[in-house]
């Protein structure tokens, strides 16, 4: 007569151990994540409200302020076209203004920059796209 195996473990203790030094890893991974700070806060992003349109000389952009939380708390921006930096220094900002910021030469197929530097010392992307 036959004897049947019966082995009824439905998975492999060798499976079982991977899958526990597995999670222990992933465990381990996470706790020391935030005890060293890696899983940090970040920054709060400032809120400013603007229209960028493109000059009609192709050579700028016109910035028209609409305002925003932190507006009154905007020093200077800085601009660039490409590797271009704009001309002239950008430091007024009210609800309505327009800023002009011209680049000297063609905008065209250009990655417009424009960071903005607040009075807490942060700075921030304020528009970014290209032409």
């Amino acid at each position: 007569m036959k004897m049947f195996r019966t082995d009824e473990e439905a998975v492999s203790p060798v499976i079982g151990v991977i899958l526990m030094v597995a999670i222990v890893v992933i465990l381990a991974a996470v706790i020391a994540a935030f005890v060293f700070g890696m899983a940090g806060s970040t920054g709060t992003a400032k809120n400013v409200g603007m229209t960028v349109t493109m000059q009609a000389g192709q050579e700028g952009v016109d910035i028209l302020w609409q305002g925003g939380t932190d507006i009154n708390s905007l020093q200077s921006i800085t601009a660039t076209a490409g590797n271009n930096p704009a001309t002239g220094t950008y430091t007024s900002f009210g609800v309505g203004q327009i800023t002009s910021v011209n680049f000297g030469e063609s905008i065209i197929g250009e990655r417009i920059l424009i960071v903005g530097t607040f009075s807490d010392g942060s700075e921030q992307v304020l528009f970014d796209r290209r032409y």
